[in-house]
């Protein structure tokens, strides 16, 4: 039990860090392009490994870039998070793209439209629902 606690810590740990070096720490103009924000950190149980989920606010092609970017900043950025967190041995860090973020932004673009359909329609009359048929 203590030894999930243990990763959970090094994971909250780790992503507060990634998310300060994200802002002051990369130079690199592709991942600074793209607003690139962490949603999720899952370390492994032998802390060898770490999985960061990053949303990228932007263009397709500012997406495709920022992940490049991070990718290219793993060496540096993992090298920071040891220092930072003095650990003996940092977890190797694997970039995943995480697109529920920009899927929720879409469904609710979606439902927005709708709404506004429905608006410029007007109201639905008094009896011409099925609904109401059957009540």
């Amino acid at each position: 039990m203590a030894h999930g606690r243990r990763v959970e810590r090094v994971a909250s740990l780790i992503r507060r860090e990634m998310s300060d070096l994200l802002v002051h720490g990369v130079r690199d103009e592709r991942v600074s392009m793209g607003m690139v924000s962490i949603t999720n950190v899952l370390v492994a149980g032998d802390l060898q490994h770490c999985k960061v989920s990053v949303s990228i606010f932007g263009s397709e092609e500012d997406q495709t870039q920022a992940m490049a970017g991070l990718r290219s900043a793993a060496p540096y950025l993992r090298g920071e998070l040891g220092r930072r967190l003095n650990m003996r041995r940092t977890p190797e860090l694997v970039f995943h793209h995480d697109k529920g973020l920009a899927k929720g932004v879409e469904v609710l673009g979606l439902l927005g439209q709708l709404e506004q359909e429905r608006q410029e329609r007007g109201p639905i009359p008094e009896g011409s629902s099925d609904i109401d048929e059957e009540l």
